[in-house]
């Protein structure tokens, strides 16, 4: 597949995958949704890719979805957002979470709505100094999707996954950071990351150590959690982050300033 909306950059053992629509804050229509997909169906099957660096192009990361796409039509009628959700957003959090490779996202700048909860369905997530994140859904009175009412709850503790649902409260870097939301604040930005962008290539010959152990959680329903949420996918994403983590602490000893390494907090 030619891609329009994304850039993606195999080198030395990792895929550099951009979301690629600068002029709308990186939001998702369903050419880039597809193009996402078909990505990361790639890095799946190409044994010499074992990680994955997901960012985006310019000064956000993703303001979800284009609301272009989500207008009323000429005739008044409004488009299918269930489908929408089910057609792009839904495979490209299942193929994160199901990817056999670890994958590390680079917040630069706003992750919003659907731009957020991919963001979280990542392994590891490193944001720049001007990050922040936003569960926007109840502006246009919908609940959040893309895995939000999973892993959000999971990641913050129930009281405040409900009150960021509810209020669409903007998240900073630093608070993020505090919350568990993401693994490193950079004092820096990382648009582009070029900081960790090397890190990330040699912390690909770490994550072949662990990319074998079965990561087959979906979290798309209810039910499909709770038949898998105990499964061994969380045990490689512990392994994941702690070879990774071993990894940035010994690159971060011969490193000098905030050069966007992760460092123990």
């Amino acid at each position: 597949m030619a891609y329009q909306h994304i850039l993606f950059e195999p080198q030395q053992g990792v895929a550099r995958v951009t979301l690629n629509r600068p002029d709308v804050l990186n939001s998702f229509n369903r050419q880039m949704a597809r193009e996402l997909c078909d990505t990361l169906s790639t890095v799946a099957g190409d044994a010499a890719l074992r990680a994955v660096l997901l960012t985006g192009a310019g000064r956000a990361f993703c303001a979800g979805q284009d609301l272009a796409e989500a207008a009323p039509r000429a005739d008044g009628s409004l488009p299918d957002l269930g489908a929408f959700v089910r057609e792009s957003y839904n495979p490209i959090v299942r193929a994160i979470r199901t990817l056999e490779k670890p994958v590390v996202c680079a917040v630069n700048g706003v992750a919003a709505g659907a731009g957020a909860n991919l963001a979280l369905a990542c392994d590891i997530v490193m944001a720049s100094s001007d990050a922040s994140f936003i569960q926007s859904f109840a502006k246009i009175g919908v609940i959040p999707d893309s895995g939000g009412t999973f892993l959000l709850p999971r990641i913050v503790g129930l009281q405040r996954a409900s009150a960021l649902a509810m209020l669409a409260e903007k998240v900073s870097a630093d608070q993020a950071l505090e919350w568990g939301m993401v693994y490193h604040r950079s004092s820096k930005s990382l648009s582009p990351p070029r900081a960790i962008w090397p890190r990330s290539q040699r912390a690909a010959s770490v994550s072949s150590n662990v990319a074998s152990i079965g990561r087959s959680a979906s979290i798309s329903t209810p039910s499909s959690t709770s038949r898998n949420h105990c499964s061994a996918k969380p045990v490689a994403r512990r392994i994941t982050r702690r070879a990774c983590g071993r990894f940035w602490k010994n690159e971060s000893r011969n490193s000098r300033g905030d050069d966007g390494v992760p460092r123990d907090h």
